[in-house]
């Protein structure tokens, strides 16, 4: 690929303080890596309170050996108490260190969720419009929220577990082998088989999570689809259809929704089953244990240990199998973001620079296309500053194509030069510092009039409104620049909307002005008026002014005319003795005959 399409990539300002980080986005232990002081916290907080969590049993079976002596003499009840003030003393310091772990952990899932979505913001901002077109809207929508969310919920449930449920099962197991090791082997011999059925249900849990989201993928991407064109489908009668269709979607998606709910929320109570069948046990050989015809010789205090630390171990142990499903669920929404997931590329900060300073360019044997084959071959010209360039041809000719070289969008061969500079050695900085450009599509903001034209820079939207003809429209509608004009321009005409963005465009004028079709669909006296504007207040840029209307180009300096995958430059005069299809094209509009209508 040309250097000219080559983004700029920095390391990315973070706006929220020190925060550290990601080196890898696309690695999901860079995140983890990126929360280390996080981190750090959780772990320490984490093995006091699940190492503390077998304070519980014990105390449990001490207060009831306790009160067991109590009713046959041999204890007090100042013994009680003095065991009660040492249990809740215990137990705060256990569950303050839980509240801060916990803390930790939701501070670490935030952090991801913040980092995570603005990488994916990024990305997809930064996407290219040939990768927003193969990946489709519908599906980009349901990743830049839902899939984020999965995976930092799958992220904060694993840090959880790793404590609440890795630390404290080996925690209760070595309180249950230090009671009696054969009976603690015996009731443990069932919770393997929790582990196993959540891993034999490891890929249905997959393939429902999948298939749901593609499911919510297409649904979106459908009511989108449905919203966008609902005048075309009411002209052409086809409401009845698209909303036949839009039901069949939704029903496969309440369908598979359902099954992968049931996936990931039903197995629980077969986990809890499974696990604590060990219980069963427990309470045979636990009770032959007290009676001195067991394994072991317990009191009433170690049974009651043992049959609390077992149960608990059996619900934690259910625990872990769920987030084997949660685990997996999340690597299906890791697997759709993914590719996503790329070092942010830093947007800079405007340039300003005043058009007066002008700028010369320079096309040099120059030749661009989309695919292998040029579309455009060996186009030479130059334009000083003060000067308008108007550019034409007929349809499919290259004109727009023209224009995105000059933003970077379409790598090229040749020479570009702006006052002696090579366009392709340019910042991208420095490239939209000299270029300003109105591009075909007028790609309007969901926003106000002034809003769409200022882009957040404190500038006068009255004076462009003006020189754009706009201010009389808006007066004729009883509106203001501070009123919306609807999602994406909806709200206006073809012609207005070209003239917002021409607005825009001028706005944030730049010593080259690069123009495509800013006169589409306006009326003639409207033209002549937005031109004139352009000439008086722009006198020191150079204009590059696309267009297949050709009612002023007798007036500009010079007229670039493609065709035939080339180009000739010529006055407008030597155009026309010179060019039979230029001559053409502007006697059929001095006839009144629009090309509009021809094409």
């Amino acid at each position: 690929m040309d250097d000219s399409m080559k983004r700029e990539t920095r390391p990315p300002r973070h706006s929220a303080g020190r925060e550290r980080p990601v080196k890898d986005p696309g690695k999901i232990l860079s995140y983890f890596a990126s929360e280390i002081p996080v981190l750090t916290v959780v772990t320490i907080t984490g093995i006091i309170y699940n190492v503390g969590m077998i304070a519980g049993p014990y105390f449990e079976g001490q207060l009831a050996q306790c009160l067991y002596d109590i009713s046959r003499g041999r204890a007090v009840w100042q013994d009680m108490l003095h065991l009660t003030l040492l249990y809740v003393a215990v137990i705060f310091v256990v569950q303050l260190m839980r509240a801060v772990k916990r803390f930790g952990v939701r501070r670490f899932a935030n952090n991801v969720s913040r980092k995570m979505r603005r990488i994916l913001y990024n990305s997809l901002v930064h996407a290219s419009q040939k990768e927003l077109e193969e990946e489709g809207l519908g599906s980009l929508l349901t990743k830049a929220i839902p899939d984020v969310d999965t995976c930092v919920e799958g992220m904060r449930k694993f840090t959880t577990e790793i404590f609440d449920t890795g630390v404290v099962m080996a925690a209760y197991a070595v309180m249950l082998i230090r009671y009696d090791w054969r009976l603690a082997l015996l009731g443990c011999l069932f919770t393997p088989l929790a582990y196993l059925a959540a891993d034999r249900m490891k890929t249905r849990v997959t393939a429902a999570s999948a298939a749901y989201k593609k499911s919510s993928a297409a649904l979106n991407g459908q009511t989108i689809d449905r919203i966008g064109n609902a005048v075309t489908y009411r002209i052409f009668g086809r409401e009845a259809d698209r909303d036949r269709a839009y039901e069949a979607g939704l029903s496969d998606y309440e369908k598979k929704s359902a099954r992968a709910n049931l996936y990931e929320g039903a197995m629980a109570p077969l986990y809890d089953a499974i696990a604590m069948i060990g219980t069963v046990l427990i309470l045979y050989f636990g009770a032959r244990n007290v009676l001195g015809t067991g394994w072991t010789a317990w009191d009433i205090a170690a049974f009651t240990t043992f049959l609390s630390c077992f149960t608990k171990l059996a619900v934690k142990a259910s625990h872990a199998a769920k987030l084997f499903n949660a685990v997996q669920k999340a690597s299906v929404s890791w697997k759709r973001i993914q590719p996503l997931m790329r070092q942010p590329v830093e947007d800079p900060a405007p340039v300003p620079v005043a058009p007066e300073l002008g700028a010369e360019i320079a096309f040099r044997d120059v030749s661009a296309g989309y695919g292998d084959s040029p579309l455009l071959q060996h186009i030479t010209f130059s334009a000083a500053p003060g000067q308008i360039i108007g550019i034409t041809g007929k349809v499919a000719s290259g004109k727009s194509l023209l224009g995105k070289i000059l933003i970077g969008e379409v790598p090229y061969r040749g020479s570009i030069t702006i006052n002696g500079q090579e366009l392709r050695n340019l910042s991208a900085d420095a490239r939209r510092g000299r270029i300003a450009y109105m591009g075909h599509e007028p790609e309007l903001l969901s926003a106000s009039f002034a809003d769409n034209i200022r882009l957040g820079e404190a500038i006068d939207a009255g004076r462009c409104l003006k020189l754009t003809a706009l201010d009389k429209d808006l007066a004729d509608l009883q509106k203001t620049a501070d009123d919306p004009i609807g999602a994406g321009g909806t709200a206006l005409s073809g012609g207005q909307q070209s003239r917002v963005a021409l607005a825009r465009t001028l706005a944030h004028a730049r010593p080259v002005l690069v123009l495509d079709d800013p006169f589409a669909a306006v009326d003639r006296a409207t033209e002549t008026q937005i031109l004139e504007g352009i000439r008086r207040e722009f006198s020191g840029c150079t204009i590059l002014l696309f267009s297949h209307r050709l009612y002023h180009f007798p007036e500009f300096d010079r007229v670039l005319y493609l065709h035939d995958g080339t180009s000739t430059f010529l006055t407008h005069s030597e155009m026309l003795a010179a060019e039979p299809g230029y001559r053409e094209l502007f006697a059929g509009q001095q006839k009144g005959v629009d090309y509009d209508a021809q094409k």
